[in-house]
């Protein structure tokens, strides 16, 4: 079972929301709060787990939005 992720982090321009395994960002944003928006919207729309690292690459959020296996503890 392999689930997808969606990822907002640091970037040069600003920061961006990438789906994992995707070579382009999904969306460039100025602001951290705009990426995290429109990156809970993506994941929910895909059904994948969402990350949100802060400004030194560590994870700072973290929420699924998939249909979680319910066997699993945590």
């Amino acid at each position: 079972f392999y689930m997808k992720r969606v990822s907002v982090s640091k970037h040069p321009d600003g920061w961006t929301a990438k789906i994992a395994g995707n070579e382009r960002a999904s969306k460039v944003c100025t602001t951290q709060a705009e990426c995290r928006e429109f990156g809970i919207d993506l994941a929910k729309k895909i059904g994948a787990e969402f990350t949100l690292h802060g400004k030194d690459g560590r994870i700072r959020e973290k929420n699924s939005y998939g249909n979680d296996p319910k066997n699993i503890r945590g």
